[in-house]
């Protein structure tokens, strides 16, 4: 038992070596900015039926303006359709994930509203946050699984980007900051929604929102915000496109299926989640996956040795 553990330590890290080679990661750098049409993500595929959405603005240490907000919604509406993509790594360029809100470009719609009178006034702000608010509840809402990779600063709005995502990992050096209350105003955008969910701990979620301290990587782990720290943003990003090829390789229809009754669930009644699971299942075990799936697990074979259509 020790020699075959042994093995499969000695295996994972020679798949993270692979995946850490300049190579790789050149595919996972889009040092040459941003990709037509998107002003401020870079979109790849460094692998296979993976997609890499990178947020690229480092000069202004990737701050969320006003460009960004649409596009996110452009860029997942977009993902959710591509039959080629099974998983989604997303991730920040140079030296920070993100430092949130950019203020400064979005000074006149935050402070400056339109409107002749109140009601106007108020129906345009409304009419912002929820605009702002579906940028990150498509992500939530893309069947494909995403995974975040997070370094260095997760502040205000990263924090809202991040929660809405299924599986987060991060660096050693990582910090997050529900920066909301520090400039005067309530976080709008999903950390107050989806944080309490993510994180066991109601006291905890509240201290974080309430004091707008920063929270380091061994307490994201430890209160379930990450599932993993990695030590540098190489052995991140190498790691992060590891997890999201493992899951490429399985049955989207199993992924696929597998994310929205999480999310079904996490809304619903026990009750509730195994009746939608009965009505999704009738239908989905009638695929051509589920024997393929059994018989490379017979054949001991990897899922991601199976050639699964598309979906």
């Amino acid at each position: 038992k020790v020699a075959k553990k042994l093995w499969k330590v000695s295996r994972f890290s020679e798949k993270v070596a692979k995946l850490s080679s300049p190579a790789v990661l050149r595919a996972m750098s889009s040092s040459a900015g941003p990709t037509p049409p998107y002003t401020t993500l870079a979109v790849s595929r460094p692998a296979p039926a993976v997609t890499h959405v990178e947020i690229h603005r480092p000069d202004k240490r990737n701050a969320m303006n006003k460009a960004f907000w649409r596009e996110m919604v452009e860029c997942f509406s977009e993902i959710s359709e591509d039959q080629d993509c099974r998983a989604v790594v997303v991730s920040g360029a140079g030296k920070t994930f993100t430092a949130g809100i950019d203020i400064v470009d979005l000074a006149g719609e935050v402070l400056q509203p339109r409107g002749d009178d109140t009601a106007r006034i108020s129906y345009n702000i409304r009419k912002t946050i929820t605009h702002f608010q579906e940028s990150f509840s498509a992500i939530e809402r893309c069947p494909k699984p995403v995974l975040v990779a997070i370094h260095g600063a997760c502040v205000g709005g990263g924090v809202d980007l991040i929660t809405a995502c299924d599986i987060r990992l991060c660096t050693q050096d990582a910090w997050f900051q529900v920066k909301e209350v520090d400039i005067g105003l309530a976080a709008d955008v999903g950390t107050l929604q989806r944080l309490p969910k993510v994180i066991g701990s109601r006291s905890l979620v509240n201290e974080l929102a309430l004091t707008a301290r920063k929270m380091y990587a061994d307490e994201a782990k430890s209160s379930g915000l990450v599932s993993r720290v990695f030590q540098h943003k190489a052995a991140l990003m190498a790691g992060a496109l590891e997890m999201a090829e493992e899951i490429a390789g399985r049955s989207p229809v199993a992924v696929q299926g597998t994310k929205i009754n999480l999310l079904y669930s996490r809304d619903h009644s026990v009750e509730e989640g195994l009746q939608f699971m009965a009505a999704w299942n009738m239908s989905m075990l009638q695929t051509a996956d589920l024997m393929k799936s059994a018989q490379a697990s017979m054949e001991k074979k990897s899922p991601r040795t199976v050639a699964f259509a598309k979906l």
